[in-house]
Formats: C-alpha cells, sequence, structure tokens
C-alpha cells in the first residue's frame, strides 16, 4: 500500500482478480500498449502481484510510444488506468483490453523455445513474447504470420506490435476483421488501420467494439460516416464511453456548439474524442476568448473548423500570435483575423511572413505598416502565392492604374489580390464602357470590384441614370438595397463617403467571385499548404 500516495492516492483496488504482470514484465504503456520506457520513480515490481491486486503503470510524459512512431494519446506522469475489461477506469479516458496471458512463461519451454527460434529466423523480435501464451506448434504460429502477412503486414509492422502474435487467428483476428469489414470499412484501408491501432485484433466484437459504433452514431455521426472515421482514427476504439469521449462532447455544447454539428465535427475530426477537456480544448478556449472573441464565436469556429483543437497552443496559437503582433498587427484587430482564417493559428507564420512582406515591399513599395493593415483586412495574405499576385498588379497596370494607385488600392482592398480575373475584367469593362468613369474613382473606392456585377453593380446604376443622379461609387455601392431605396427618394443626396469595412471578409459577393474558390479551376491563389488547410490532418496535442 506504499505505492498509494506514489500514484497520486488512486490507491489500489481490491477484490478484483487481474493480471496486469505482463505489462509490467514487458515494459508497455498501460494505455496504448505500445512498447515505453517506464518513469523510473513509478517502475513496478516485476515480481508476479498479490491475488486482487492491479499494478498501474506509468509512462513519463513526452516520451515516445510505439517505438518513436507517435506519442501516446494519454502519456502523463499521473497513474493510468487498469486495462481490463468491465474495470472501472481510474482516469479521464482509458482503453479497453483482452488478452489471454499466463502468471508465468508457458508450461512447455521446450515449445516455447522452439516458435521463439522461428519466429527470430523471420526477424521477428521476442522479447516481449516471454510472458505470452504461445502456440505448442510452429504450424500454428505460422499460420498466424501468414495471415498477418496476407493482410498486408511486413515483418517491420509485426516488430512494431509484436503482440499482435498472441491473438488466434480464428477466435481473435477473423471476427474483428469481418466486423470492421461488415460495417464497411474498406479492405484497402486495414493495413494502415493495423498498423495504426494493432490492438484492435485483441478486441471483443461485442464487448469492445460494437458499444463504440453505437456510441458514435448516439453522437449523430451517420452510419455511413462511421467507417471513415474509424479509419481516420481507429484507436477511438479503444476508449472507454464514460471517459474523455463524453466530457469532451459535453464541453463542446456547454459553450455554444450546436448540438447537431456536432456529428458533422467529429466526421471530419474524430480525434476530439480524445482530447481532454481541462488540458487541451478549454485552454484554446479561453486563449481565443482572452483575444477577444465571444465564446459563441468561438463555437462557431469549432463547428467549422474543428481540427484547430488540434493546433498547439503552446507552440503554434501563442507564437503566431506573437508573429502577428510582430509584424503591425494591432492586438485588437486579432480577432478579426482569426474569424477570417482560424487555419492562421497553426502555420509555420513568421518565416511566411517574413517573405510576404518583402514581396510586397519589393513590388508594390507597401511599407512595414501598411502590411500590418494587409493582415487585418484580409489575414490569407500571409500565404498567397505570389505568381497569381502578381498576374493582378500587372492586370491593374494593364489598365492605367501607376503603382502609386496599386499600392493605395491594395492597402485598402486587399482582396483585389485573390478575386477571379475574368470577373474583375467583366466589371472593369462595364465601368469604363458603360459608366464612363475615370480610373480615380475606383482608385477611391477599389471594393467596386468586389460586388456583383449583375445583381448589384448595373441593377442600380440603371436607377441612378434613370433618375439622373451622379455620386461616388461607395454612395450606390456600399449599403442595403434598403438603403439604397432610401437615398433614391429622398429629396436630396446625401453625402456618404464611407467604405465597407473588410475587418471580417467584407462584402459577401466578394467570396463568391475569388478565383480560389472550389467552383474555379484557375491556379489557387493560396500555396499549396494553405490549399489543403481545409483537410488538414494535425498532430493533435493531447
Amino acid at each position: 500500500m506504499q505505492e498509494q500516495s506514489a500514484f497520486g492516492n488512486r490507491g489500489l483496488l481490491e477484490g478484483m482478480a487481474v493480471s496486469c504482470w505482463f505489462f509490467a514484465q514487458s515494459n508497455l504503456c498501460s494505455l496504448c500498449h505500445a512498447k515505453t520506457a517506464l518513469h523510473s520513480s513509478f517502475k513496478p515490481s516485476l515480481r508476479k502481484p498479490n491475488q486482487g491486486q492491479i499494478i498501474f503503470i506509468s509512462v513519463k510524459k513526452g516520451r515516445p510510444c510505439s517505438i518513436g512512431k507517435k506519442n501516446c494519446l494519454l502519456n502523463e506522469t499521473s497513474i493510468a488506468s487498469p486495462i481490463t475489461r468491465g474495470m472501472p477506469a481510474s482516469s479521464e479516458a482509458s482503453l479497453t483490453f483482452s488478452m489471454d496471458f499466463v502468471d508465468s512463461p508457458s508450461k512447455n519451454p521446450e515449445a516455447h523455445v522452439v516458435i521463439c527460434d522461428y519466429l527470430k529466423s523471420l526477424g521477428i523480435d521476442t522479447d516481449e513474447l516471454e510472458v505470452l501464451t504461445l502456440p505448442t506448434t510452429v504450424d500454428v504460429m505460422k499460420e498466424r504470420v501468414e495471415f498477418l502477412q496476407k493482410l498486408g503486414l511486413s515483418i517491420e509492422d509485426i516488430n512494431e506490435y509484436p503482440l499482435m502474435l498472441g491473438c488466434s487467428v480464428k477466435r481473435n483476428m477473423v471476427p474483428v476483421l469481418d466486423y470492421l469489414e461488415k460495417l464497411g470499412v474498406r479492405k484497402s484501408v486495414l493495413p494502415d488501420l493495423l498498423r495504426r491501432y494493432p490492438q484492435v485484433l485483441h478486441s471483443s466484437v461485442v464487448i469492445d467494439l460494437q458499444p463504440v459504433v453505437k456510441f458514435l452514431g448516439g453522437l449523430d455521426i451517420k452510419a455511413n460516416d462511421i467507417p471513415r472515421v474509424i479509419e481516420n482514427y481507429p484507436e477511438l476504439l479503444g476508449f472507454k464511453l464514460e471517459g474523455t469521449m463524453s466530457t469532451s462532447v459535453v464541453y463542446l455544447v456547454s459553450i455554444g456548439v450546436d448540438r447537431r454539428s456536432i456529428g458533422a465535427m467529429l466526421t471530419r475530426c474524430p480525434q476530439i474524442l480524445a482530447m481532454r477537456v481541462g488540458r487541451v480544448i478549454k485552454p484554446i478556449v479561453d486563449y481565443l476568448v482572452s483575444l477577444g472573441l465571444r465564446k459563441e464565436v468561438v463555437a462557431s469556429i469549432l463547428e467549422k473548423k474543428p481540427y484547430i483543437l488540434g493546433f498547439s497552443l503552446e507552440e503554434q496559437m501563442k507564437q503566431n500570435v506573437e508573429s502577428l503582433l510582430s509584424f503591425g498587427v494591432r492586438y485588437e484587430a486579432l480577432a478579426s483575423i482569426i474569424v477570417q482564417y482560424p487555419e492562421i493559428l497553426g502555420l509555420d507564420l513568421r518565416p511566411k511572413l517574413m517573405l510576404q512582406q518583402e514581396f510586397f515591399k519589393s513590388y508594390m513599395k507597401i511599407g512595414p505598416e501598411d502590411f500590418g493593415r494587409l493582415l487585418e483586412k484580409m489575414s490569407q495574405v500571409a500565404v498567397l502565392s505570389q505568381d497569381p499576385v502578381l498576374k493582378r498588379i500587372e492586370l491593374l497596370r494593364a489598365w492605367g492604374f501607376s503603382t502609386e494607385d496599386i499600392t493605395k488600392m491594395v492597402v485598402t482592398c486587399p482582396q483585389l489580390l485573390a478575386l477571379n480575373m475574368d470577373v474583375m475584367t467583366f466589371s472593369f469593362n462595364y465601368f469604363r464602357h458603360e459608366m464612363k468613369r475615370s480610373l480615380q474613382d475606383l482608385v477611391g473606392f477599389p471594393a467596386y470590384f468586389t460586388y456583383s456585377l449583375e445583381t448589384r453593380i448595373k441593377p442600380r446604376f440603371r436607377k441612378l441614370s434613370r433618375k439622373g443622379i451622379k455620386c461616388s461609387l461607395s454612395w450606390f455601392l456600399s449599403c442595403s438595397d434598403e438603403r439604397f431605396a432610401e437615398r433614391l427618394d429622398a429629396e436630396y443626396i446625401e453625402i456618404d463617403e464611407m467604405e465597407p469595412s473588410f475587418s471580417l471578409g467584407g462584402p459577401l459577393e466578394w467570396a463568391k467571385k475569388q478565383s480560389f474558390s472550389e467552383d474555379d479551376d484557375e491556379e489557387s491563389e493560396y500555396g499549396e499548404e494553405t490549399e489543403k488547410a481545409s483537410f488538414y490532418r494535425p498532430t493533435l496535442s493531447y
């Protein structure tokens, strides 16, 4: 009982016969079952525990599991949960695990040695198999190895998790794989799924897998999407339902995430189910709120871009905010930047900003202060590809705008750098040939290009022409239809030269005319890395 205080006062559960001696012997992470060096101060005795005791194995925080492939989702210096089906969880998220072990090496030492020699001849490391019940004949073990190889696993894959050799082909492997295939998991994906989460082979279909699938359905994940969710994040098949999988969803709903959006969020980013509220989700939400975003706005962002919860708070989010401030962005503008482009929190931002600042200085004479204003009005400037930007600059020059005019227009309305060039040309031709106005009108109001030619510019200009009204571009464009009607009916023309604010993305029409929209075949204005942002599967921090 001296271990009780050392393990965070969790204590040893008594009266429940569990044999976890294997985990102590094989040096496994007690949560993900991968090979991991145990924290020296928590390393349990390698002797067999007394009947009814449970050995807790803690892992040193940050030590890699699965031989350096990735970090255990739940590594921490605190005590881990017992790895026993039906055992109450002693931490927020624990994994169920089922496998037949003996309390000591095989009762047939000679057969055990023969089988280990056979495995060694194939290049398989047998160190972790010493306490595992192995078949009594080489033929049975050969069947297991060949079955795994037919699934697409190599000897190297088996060495990553040799405990899979303790699974019977008929009693373990076939039932699990049949269930996954019937569920809709693609056969071509199974090898990768087993590489990422080989522990699934130890699972019971009825006790372990079916409850998780039912739970996912209860979260409004569509039945057709559940196989894709499992393919994307097979590790969730090992989580206990009453742990983090429940609390993360409850917290998201509590901050304002629409309950009906939960299914879609988890379909896109099922890793959320493994995130601890206190260690991951809440700190990120609190940080965004501290930057000026209301909780309901944060909730709305998470509904559309749930993967931002996978960005590291300390190493990505806070670092990128500091980078924005150092490049001239005002603190009070940070909230609008994040609303415009949440992905900016997860980019390798500083080198991109350095490159873009130099580019805008060289080609448009835009200084550091104006560069900060550009980022505030359109944060995607940080990742715009330079070649498409140059094409728009050359187009404006071909129309007769000087470098000074272009600089002023871009600083006022950076959306010009991302609009579809064909749409810009149609709008410009109407401006010159039908409206017959000077270029300086566009220099004063470059947002003209962001409005729809057919639904706003043409109809309103015709009404002005019928009434013989002459006014600025902003007077008849930067207002609602109701306000425009009031102005037309007024006895005098109201002087209102205010331009629309683009701090939250500008007029809705401009988004429909971007050359990086999904319906446009033109080269994306964003760099390759940013183009993938909407489908980014981040390295999640837990």
